[in-house]
């Protein structure tokens, strides 16, 4: 179960204001992004929350990409995880996020990486 795990926090995002509010855009786009760096997407589900953002998730084969946003804070929280299916995909869960990172133009971000799993 090795694998790559990529979490974002992004605050003071500069983008235009449907990108944090609009769940049928970010499903798209998000869907989008996945294949641009060669992850297959199998299904997703966003919806709008309670406060004017969105929730959801693109899942793949042993991986996904989550996003929630807050457009009153103008802040994201963005998951990305890739698992080892016989190939090293951590280039594509970078490239996923950093495509992530630059849709929403935060201000700043805080970044993690963790290694899952145990090396075989």
């Amino acid at each position: 179960m090795k694998g790559l795990h990529l979490t974002a926090d992004l605050y003071r995002c500069r983008c235009e204001a449907p990108w944090l509010s609009d769940a049928a855009r970010l499903q798209a786009w998000c869907a989008s992004a996945a294949q641009a760096v060669g992850l297959e997407p199998l299904a997703h589900v966003f919806h709008s929350t309670g406060d004017g953002g969105t929730s959801g998730t693109v899942l793949m084969g042993g991986a996904h990409v989550c996003l929630h946003t807050w457009p009153a804070e103008k802040a994201v929280a963005a998951d990305v995880y890739v698992g080892d299916t016989g190939t090293d995909q951590s280039a594509k869960a970078r490239g996923l996020m950093f495509a992530l990172v630059n849709r929403f133009q935060p201000e700043w971000t805080e970044q993690r990486s963790l290694d899952r799993g145990e090396e075989e």
